[in-house]
């Protein structure tokens, strides 16, 4: 046991000699020692490592592709018409109320944009179609 010369107690951090139940021999290592040692080993083991066999693949694009178009047809999509933007501080959006009126950057004849999920589609005029607002496309865009 190691002693601390000035007060004649253990000193602080040194480890305890223990005696162990198989011949009564000492061990200069703390308690629980061998168990900190087997899971250092067990972290520090290699986990299996295995490549994946897989599928060989075969290319089908062209077959069935007119029936995948089909498919797509049916899809619903929303289409939206931009009048016009402005950019405003936040101070006066938080003042829009009713009778409010916002300038918007596009001059009334200018055509405006037909869009799906952000992609401009095509341009065209507002028209009114039996009390809606309805766009008559003047130009499509090309794609892409």
């Amino acid at each position: 046991m190691s002693l601390d010369t000035e007060n004649q107690e253990p000193a602080e951090g040194v480890a305890e000699p223990v005696e162990t139940s198989a011949g009564g021999s000492a061990s200069a290592e703390p308690v629980g020692s061998e168990q900190n040692a087997n899971e250092t080993a067990d972290v520090n083991s290699s986990p299996d490592i295995s490549v994946p066999e897989y599928q060989e693949f075969t290319d089908t694009s062209g077959s069935g592709r007119a029936e995948d178009l089909a498919r797509l047809q049916n899809i619903q999509i929303t289409v939206s018409a931009e009048l016009g933007r402005a950019t405003i501080p936040i101070q006066d959006l938080m003042q829009l109320g009713e009778g409010t009126v916002l300038e918007l950057n596009r001059e009334i004849d200018s055509p405006v944009e037909l869009m799906a999920q952000g992609v401009k589609l095509a341009s065209g005029e507002v028209v009114v179609v039996d009390g809606c607002f309805a766009i008559r496309i003047t130009k499509v865009e090309a794609q892409n």
